[in-house]
């Protein structure tokens, strides 16, 4: 594999506020030392998930300062970077001290909705600017448009530094045909928490995870038992938390897995706009279904 610690359970955490609106800075740390206590792979800053599109340039680095430093080197540490503008993009990467990350992950150009075309220049004009190991990030329900199977393919054999994807679309059969089609070394990594099980099954390599930052221990020995293809096992840990996981994105992440990380009291439910908190109906929902769950 191009990277192999990035198979298994990587965790996009959260961005911990208080009730002022400042990254809450003992909440993350409390976060980071929960995850490892959980056993998964590796963690993702700056994600999706940590609400990176509203933090400044001040705050990014000081969650990076603070993950690292909580981490200890314990754990490889993934780094969001990615926007619709390559050029600033670039410039983010070159000037950004990438010694204590495994790779990057870069979403998808959102917004301006390029063609294919348009998403493999961007990808080659990235992997040309750094040595660094790079992830690629599809999620067409964020940036209104599908990297296809064959695009990403076709970056994939290109670009040696460009080393999984991570798959949001939602679409096996799209994630089958990458998979089919691929570099033998290439990783196909899970976007959604409630398919990590049949990506894996159709030959995938884990999963960045929204789950599992309130449940790593569960989440993670599922992801492990379907990479040692022992399905019967890893199906009981999956459905277990299959309803929650739908809880948490109904009404929109990060504020639903915010809820259940203040229901485990690790932090704070606080979310920035544009985003709000969930409706009462899905944190009433979230509370019953985490006291049932064992």
């Amino acid at each position: 594999m191009r990277n192999k610690n990035l198979i298994g359970t990587g965790v996009a955490i959260v961005t911990p506020f208080t009730k002022k609106g400042n990254v809450d800075t003992e909440a993350l740390n409390k976060l980071v030392k929960h995850l490892h206590n959980g056993k998964v792979d590796y963690l993702v800053v700056l994600g999706t998930t940590g609400e990176s599109v509203t933090l400044s340039k001040e705050e990014k680095q000081l969650v990076i300062d603070i993950v690292v430093k909580a981490n200890n080197k314990k754990l490889p540490l993934v780094l969001g970077i990615g926007g619709n503008n390559t050029k600033e993009v670039i410039e983010t990467i070159q000037k950004t001290d990438l010694k204590p990350f495994e790779a990057i992950l870069s979403v998808a150009p959102y917004y301006n909705k390029p063609n294919q075309e348009g998403y493999y220049q961007h990808y080659k004009a990235i992997a040309q600017s750094t040595k660094k190991d790079i992830i690629l990030y599809n999620v067409p329900g964020r940036t209104g448009s599908n990297v296809t199977w064959e695009t990403q393919v076709r970056i994939a054999k290109d670009f040696k530094n460009i080393v999984a994807t991570k798959e949001a679309s939602g679409n096996m059969e799209q994630i089958m045909k990458i998979i089919k089609n691929k570099p033998k070394d290439f990783l196909v990594i899970s976007g959604d928490d409630n398919l990590t099980l049949s990506v894996i099954a159709a030959g995938g390599h884990g999963v960045i995870s929204v789950v599992a930052n309130a449940f790593p221990k569960n989440y993670s020995e599922m992801v492990r038992l379907c990479l040692k293809n022992k399905f019967n096992d890893a199906r009981k840990l999956h459905y277990d938390l299959i309803d929650i996981t739908d809880q948490l994105f109904a009404d929109g992440n990060p504020g639903g897995i915010k809820q259940a990380l203040s229901l485990l009291n690790i932090c704070e439910p606080y979310v920035r706009l544009p985003l709000c908190e969930p409706s009462d109906k899905v944190k009433q929902n979230l509370k019953q279904l985490m006291k049932n769950y064992k």
